[in-house]
C-alpha cells in the first residue's frame, strides 16, 4: 500500500510551514491541505479535535498534532537528513532551545509589536533580553544545529522570517545587526537555503495581511 501523508496548514502560519520545511529537507513527498481558520474543515476537526488548529500531520491514517511534536516524528519516522543530533544530551539541548523559543519569545515578540501601547516598551525589552539567549547560544555555529539546518533553526524560522515581517508590518525594530550580530547573519544564511526559500510565504502577502488584521498603528511615518 502507497505511503499517504497529509498536511493541515495555513499558507501564513510559521508553525505549519516548519512542518512542510522538514518535510522537504527529509524528501517526503505529502499532500498538502489548506485550512480556513475562520471555517475550519471536517476533516481538521476530526484528525485534532482537542485544539481543533493547524498543524496536523496524517501518516496512514493516524494523525499528529502540534508542530514540534509533529518534527520529532517526522525525524524519527523516515530516514535520510537529520533534524536532531544524535547524541542524547545535545538532543535534549536542542528540544530544550526548541521549546524556549516558542514558549519564551514568541509572546514577547508579538506584544512588542502588535501589544497595547503601554505594553510595548516593557515587553521589546523583555524580547530582547530573550533574543540575547539565542544570540549567545549560537556561538560561533552556522546553524542552531551546527554546520546544517536542524530542529531548532527549523523552530527559529519564526524569528529569521516572520520577525523581519512583524517588524515591517508594525513598525518596531527588535532585530538589528548591531545588538544581533550572529542571530541576524544566522536568519540570512537559513533563509537563503534553498530548501527553505522555497518553503516561505510570500513577504510582501504576509505583510499586508498582518497590516490589515493587526493594524499598522505603530509604524514610523
Amino acid at each position: 500500500m502507497a505511503e499517504e501523508v497529509l498536511l493541515f496548514g495555513v499558507w501564513g502560519s510559521p508553525f505549519s510551514r516548519r512542518v512542510e520545511m522538514a518535510l522537504k529537507l527529509k524528501g517526503v513527498e505529502y499532500k498538502y491541505m489548506e485550512e480556513d481558520i475562520t471555517n475550519k474543515s471536517p476533516a481538521l476537526l476530526k484528525y485534532n479535535p482537542i485544539h481543533k488548529k493547524i498543524p496536523v500531520l496524517v501518516h496512514n491514517g493516524k494523525p499528529i498534532a502540534e508542530s514540534q511534536v509533529i518534527l520529532e516524528y517526522i525525524d524519527e519516522t523516515w530516514q535520510g537528513y537529520s533534524l536532531l543530533p544524535k547524541d542524547p544530551y545535545q538532543r535534549a539541548v536542542a528540544r530544550f532551545w526548541a521549546k524556549f523559543i516558542d514558549d519564551k519569545c514568541l509572546q514577547p515578540v508579538f506584544k512588542a509589536c502588535w501589544g497595547e501601547e503601554k505594553d510595548r516598551e516593557k515587553a521589546a525589552e523583555e524580547a530582547t533580553e530573550l533574543l540575547k539567549f539565542l544570540e549567545e547560544e549560537l556561538k560561533e555555529k552556522r546553524f542552531f544545529g551546527g554546520e546544517s539546518i536542524g530542529m531548532v533553526d527549523i523552530v527559529a524560522s519564526i524569528i529569521a522570517f516572520w520577525l523581519g515581517v512583524f517588524e515591517e508590518a508594525s513598525g518596531v525594530k527588535l532585530l538589528t545587526t548591531e545588538k544581533f550580530p550572529k542571530l541576524c547573519n544566522w536568519a540570512h544564511e537559513f533563509v537563503s537555503n534553498g530548501v527553505i526559500k522555497e518553503n516561505l510565504p510570500p513577504r510582501d502577502k504576509l505583510i499586508a495581511y498582518f497590516r490589515n488584521r493587526f493594524g499598522g498603528a505603530n509604524a514610523s511615518k
